[in-house]
């Protein structure tokens, strides 16, 4: 069916007006991942794990001068999943990542609706999470607007399950997909504008989280709100970068969330056209301990790969309603050549609020990343270690005698990306 798809696909583009503009192109990228650590401490006694992923997307895209649709179809094949000559994937990993259509509306309006990937400034709130082999998207429409140095965006999204509803007249709505915040109803609005050196941009977002006791047959919704600003400057050797969000509403559950944000200052310095430092630090606000709500911040829909250490101990799946985070960090990025560069960075981690014994040190991470252009393709290769306090082994939940000696995790990855037309 697969297959049968995507020849269907391409016998309908290929028979488009030439005079519009078309194009396809791919990605393919096989990722080796050895976890000794990643995500959480691992237990003396444990094996670690190692596996090979592979994401490969097929992209289309064609515009016209009134309106423009981009379709991406990808498949995530973890090595070995199936065995031999079985007749159809166990997975069910292939999916329509992207598949959207923007419609012109005027000189400097339009509206773009369909599966899509929401990217903003540093990606903190709102990302595409390309880290991730599978990536993030959101089905939505969004109405934009875009001049001279001015842009915003108002975005919404209603989520349903049509498999449980009886019928279009039924009046149960009840959206029964949950876990990592996946929202019934979505309303935002994102405003930025640019003078010289120095930008700034604002978003307000709205969600609306469906709640459902199977015991009370009770249903309704939790709206939860994320507004805040990215600031950033950037002039000849020297870049200023900064966040600072808040979240109030009600969580998933009909829990309160009260004062809860998120801060960060970035620095950068670039000495000379080889080497560049980074200086910053970032806290996010806590758990107060209060039944029935929370002064946890969590970052929704971002990139949370990019932030506070790539081995994903804190806001990739994870560390939701916990003790918050203070996340010190200093990196240089080194130019080795024409083609290559390497990335050395520490954060150091402790908690934003104590835990129950009282400690606050989490411990200190490194993260190290090489990348190398080859011919018509990039390479690219890992290694972290973490380096634990003791209120790593309480937040995590495990002895410390129980626990590894090393934390690291280490992954190497190719990434071919080919224009076929």
């Amino acid at each position: 069916m697969k297959l049968k798809f995507t020849l269907l696909s391409l016998l309908v583009l290929f028979t488009i007006s030439s005079k519009a503009q078309f194009s396809i192109d791919a990605e393919l990228r096989p990722r080796t991942e050895y976890r000794h650590g990643f995500g959480t401490l691992i237990a003396k006694d444990a094996e670690p794990g190692y596996g090979i992923s592979t994401r490969a997307r097929l992209n289309f895209g064609y515009k016209a001068d009134a309106y423009e649709i981009f379709m991406s179809m990808q498949d995530v094949m973890v090595w070995g999943e199936n065995r031999q000559i079985l007749p159809k994937d166990l997975n069910n990993s292939f999916a329509i990542f992207q598949a959207w259509a923007n419609i012109k509306l005027g000189e400097n309006m339009s509206t773009k609706l369909g599966r899509q990937v929401l990217s903003y400034d540093d990606q903190r709130i709102m990302g595409g999470l390309d880290w991730a082999q599978q990536g993030r998207n959101h089905d939505a429409i969004l109405l934009k607007y875009n001049k001279n140095k001015f842009l915003f965006d108002l975005g919404f999204a209603f989520n349903q399950d049509y498999d449980n509803i009886s019928g279009f007249q039924s009046s149960d709505n009840t959206y029964y997909t949950k876990g990592f915040f996946s929202y019934k109803t979505m309303q935002y609005g994102y405003f930025k504008n640019t003078w010289g050196d120095f930008s700034g941009s604002l978003l307000l977002l709205n969600n609306g989280f469906q709640n459902y006791d199977v015991l009370d047959n009770q249903d309704g919704i939790s709206n939860l709100q994320t507004f805040g600003v990215h600031l950033n400057y950037g002039k000849k050797l020297l870049g200023v970068a900064g966040n600072l969000y808040m979240q109030t509403g009600e969580r998933q559950g009909e829990i309160d969330v009260k004062g809860a944000y998120l801060a960060s200052l970035d620095f950068t310095f670039k000495t000379n056209t080889l080497v560049n430092f980074g200086l910053g630090a970032e806290i996010i606000s806590g758990n107060d301990g209060d039944a029935g709500e929370t002064g946890a911040f969590f970052p929704l829909y971002g990139t949370n790969h990019k932030f506070n250490g790539f081995m994903d101990y804190f806001y990739v799946g994870n560390h939701a309603n916990s003790i918050g985070l203070v996340d010190f960090h200093v990196s240089a990025n080194f130019t080795l050549n024409k083609k290559s560069s390497l990335l050395v960075k520490v954060l150091n981690f402790s908690g934003e609020q104590e835990l129950l014994s009282g400690e606050k040190s989490l411990g200190t991470e490194l993260d190290i990343v090489y990348a190398l252009k080859l011919n018509g393709f990039t390479f690219k290769a890992g290694y972290s270690q973490m380096f634990e306090s003791d209120g790593m082994y309480e937040l995590k939940g495990l002895d410390k005698n129980l626990a590894a000696n090393t934390q690291n995790w280490a992954w190497a990855m190719l990434v071919f990306k080919p224009k076929f037309l």
